[in-house]
């Protein structure tokens, strides 16, 4: 199969664990496989996803080879891929715009991002230049403007967008509609891991509609030590992320909880943590004859890797959209890998969805 050349915006944990899963699956036996959705996306492996342009703003990542630059600090998931060989693609420096919060300034660099000096590249002109044909935005959350403009390169370089951040684009109708008139695809919005809090949560509350009990209250409380949960403690950046992750819950219910009933919040950083996230979980409802009943789960799991095997999936199905010349939002893909997709479905629907759209049976 040919290649599928992607850039990435934001060099940090979540790009870091997909470059070295690129290398990790390559040669794998697909029974040995664990962690991938699926192995074959029509032909795509994830050995055939292949950077081509890659932009941050941290002075340790500008200007080196990306094989250095996702192992550089402040990334601190765990190397599962020590062995990267060299990909000759240089990080360059995009414009900072809102992509930095003040208050980290008052942490350690060794845990916060250090804006280089380097002059800013034209996003546009590096991705024509690439070749490339989708960017996946890492952008960290908050940053409203930087991932706006990332979808703006990518509609002046003719190329597809993934957003990864809860910053609402293919959510959007509008930016929706920008992408669908230049005839190209867009998945979003806010990466979904394989097995993380969300979708955890979301089965549940989808458990108690399903099994007859009602659903009173409840609440997700996120811990974690890695560079997300540093920049969330500023609460003005959170504010698209709570409403991303609450509206994945409240999808699953027939009749959403009054906002004071449901609280879901990534809560406070604990750098010893690194790229783990422990989460929450707790619901409170009634059963037969209005009996309480109430479920509280502990999730502890690595933060990036959880989300590469989406990540994955949806780079190999906006490609077949690519291959196929379907423009607009991919709604299958957006809905089994996102957190907020412009349609939300349950899981199982969502992961139908995708099987009928790989086979050709269903458009997007």
């Amino acid at each position: 199969m040919a290649k599928i050349k992607i850039a990435i915006a934001g060099v940090g944990n979540c790009a870091s664990t997909l470059v070295q899963g690129m290398h990790f699956y390559k040669g794998k036996d697909p029974r040995d496989v664990i962690g991938l959705m699926h192995w074959d996306i029509a032909g795509y492996k994830p050995s055939d996803i292949e950077v081509v342009a890659a932009f941050d703003i941290d002075k340790r990542k500008v200007g080196k080879d990306l094989s250095e630059a996702i192992f550089a600090k402040p990334n601190n998931t765990t190397i599962f891929q020590k062995e990267i060989q060299k990909s000759n693609v240089e990080v360059k420096k995009a414009p900072v715009l809102d992509g930095y919060a003040s208050h980290m300034n008052e942490y350690s660099e060794d845990h916060r991002f250090v804006v280089s000096d380097e002059k800013e590249v034209n996003v546009a002109d590096e991705l024509k230049k690439s070749g490339a044909e989708i960017l996946i935005n890492y952008l960290p959350v908050g940053s409203e403007k930087a991932t706006r403009y990332m979808a703006e390169q990518c509609l002046k370089a003719n190329i597809a967008f993934i957003n990864g951040m809860p910053v609402f684009i293919a959510s959007d109708n509008e930016w929706a509609k920008k992408f669908e008139e230049k005839k190209l695809p867009i998945v979003g919005d806010d990466i979904k891991s394989a097995f993380g809090a969300t979708i955890v949560h979301r089965t549940l509350a989808k458990l108690f509609v399903d099994r007859g009990l009602k659903l009173d209250r409840t609440y997700q409380i996120n811990v974690g030590g890695n560079t997300d949960f540093l920049n969330m403690l500023n609460m003005e950046r959170l504010k698209s992320k709570k409403i991303s992750k609450t509206q994945s819950v409240q999808s699953q219910l027939p009749v959403p909880l009054d906002s004071e009933n449901i609280h879901i919040s990534p809560s406070d950083y604990v750098p010893w943590l690194k790229d783990r996230k422990l989460a929450f979980i707790r619901l409170e409802g009634r059963q037969f004859g209005n009996v309480p009943l109430d479920i509280e789960v502990r999730l502890n799991c690595e933060d990036s890797p959880n989300s590469a095997g989406s990540m994955m999936d949806a780079i190999r199905c906006c490609k077949l959209a690519l291959d196929r010349k379907i423009s607009g939002v991919l709604t299958s893909i957006s809905a089994y890998t996102m957190k907020h997709p412009p349609q939300q479905f349950s899981d199982s629907e969502a992961r139908k969805m995708v099987e009928e759209f790989i086979a050709g049976k269903r458009e997007r």
